[in-house]
């Protein structure tokens, strides 16, 4: 089998997979405020997305003098797995990508397995992806850090060059970069449209940026020819 043909597809799952992180920010939002802590949501986006449990409560406790604890913590798993299961929704387009895209492929989140499987099980992706799903909590460094991606990787048999990874978060990106490889930047979910955000990712600089998820098929295509 020649190198191209080799390629994996490794998927992020919040904001690519699924139209979660407006979700995800307005839950931590009214948590932080609960706690006397104001922020805006723009302000979350930049400090929180595509970052790992571990790091939010590292940076909550850090930077806010909040304590996540175990109470704190499921108080924010109540309230969004609630919102998950009455309104979630695919990224447009994501079922019939995945049904079209040839090729080896996973998903590797910064979330809890819980929650991905969650996730992908209420906006009917789950069947489509399983086994092949692996979470920070399996690694000891999370995104911005390359373990997830280069761990997910050698669970599926793939060397890193070979490997494209769908990404919306500048930590994710920074990872893939970190990790040898390419990362195509998806910016078609709901929190897209915020300008701060789009200048980051620009200035990472990713191999692809798209925002119409069947692009993908073809992107991958030519990757791989």
């Amino acid at each position: 089998m020649a190198d191209a043909e080799k390629r994996l597809v490794i998927f992020d799952c919040d904001g690519v997979l699924v139209d979660s992180e407006p979700l995800s920010i307005a839950v931590l939002v009214k948590a932080m405020r609960e706690e006397g802590v104001v922020i805006s949501e723009e302000e979350a986006y930049e400090r929180f997305l595509g970052r790992s449990l571990a790091t939010l409560v590292e940076t909550l406790h850090r930077e806010f003098n909040i304590f996540a604890g175990e109470a704190f913590l499921e108080r924010i798993r109540s309230d969004l797995y609630a919102r998950f299961r009455a309104s979630l929704q695919p990224i447009k387009g994501m079922a019939e990508t995945l049904d079209a895209l040839d090729g080896p492929r996973c998903v590797a989140s910064s979330s809890q397995l819980e929650r991905i499987r969650l996730s992908l099980g209420v906006t009917g992706l789950l069947d489509r992806l399983e086994p092949d799903i692996f979470s920070a909590t399996m690694v000891k460094r999370g995104k911005p850090a390359p373990d997830l991606f280069l761990y997910a990787a050698e669970r599926m048999g793939a060397e890193p060059r070979h490997c494209i990874v769908v990404e919306d978060s500048p930590a994710g990106i920074m990872a893939a970069k970190a990790a040898g490889m390419t990362v195509f930047a998806f910016t078609g979910g709901a929190h897209a449209n915020l300008q701060s955000y789009l200048a980051e990712l620009r200035r990472l600089s990713p191999d692809v940026t798209f925002d119409v998820m069947p692009d993908l098929i073809h992107l991958v295509r030519k990757h791989r020819a």
